[in-house]
């Protein structure tokens, strides 16, 4: 039996969204939560890995990299395949660059004992992906992101899970943000160019 399991919500079978979620930051989280509702309403196909178990790092980064690899799953040729994904997810991000398929790293791994392979892929990243991070988050280190050619958000006061300690109001208008940028971000992937084409 896999520790894992998809969760699909049906849209436009070219268009595939792949969502994958921390160790303990499941899709159920408002990141990924409000990342699912703002791809669907653009019309994407939207699957979710939820895992049955907590993994390790070596489990997490086979299952990711598969994930990201299969082509979103779909049985059309063609089809356009973008990645979210949050935390441990983020272990994907070098396999995703170098298949070329755009994502959206919230809260990457950029520090740590696992954090080597990411970091040197972000360096490496075009503007056809989308790095979110918070300084007040001990895994972000907005210098890496800054050297990278990926288009970049980072959040002030930030935390790991993108909240703002003591402020639940500022936190709310992180998460508006932050999904805000996910839908555009989306919006163009889904389009005849490439995510960031006009900030050449």
């Amino acid at each position: 039996m896999s520790s894992w399991q998809w969760h699909t919500t049906e849209g436009d079978p070219a268009r595939v969204a792949t969502l994958l979620p921390g160790s303990g930051y499941t899709t159920a989280g408002p990141l990924l939560h409000y990342a699912r509702v703002a791809l669907s309403q653009q019309g994407w196909t939207v699957r979710a890995l939820d895992w049955l178990e907590r993994p390790d790092t070596a489990t997490a980064r086979s299952v990711y990299n598969i994930a990201v690899s299969d082509g979103g799953g779909s049985a059309l040729p063609g089809a356009r395949h973008l990645v979210v994904a949050k935390s441990l997810g983020t272990l994907a991000l070098p396999a995703a660059a170098r298949l070329g398929v755009p994502g959206v790293w919230l809260t990457p791994v950029l520090t740590g004992a696992s954090a080597a392979e990411v970091r040197t892929a972000v360096i490496e990243l075009g503007p056809d992906h989308l790095l979110v991070g918070g300084t007040a988050d001990p895994l972000w280190d907005g210098a890496v992101a800054s050297t990278s050619a990926a288009q970049a958000l980072e959040i002030q006061g930030a935390d790991h899970s993108l909240e703002i300690e003591g402020g639940w109001q500022e936190s709310l208008a992180v998460l508006e943000r932050v999904t805000a940028a996910i839908e555009e971000f989306a919006r163009a992937a889904g389009a005849d160019r490439a995510p960031g084409a006009d900030q050449a």
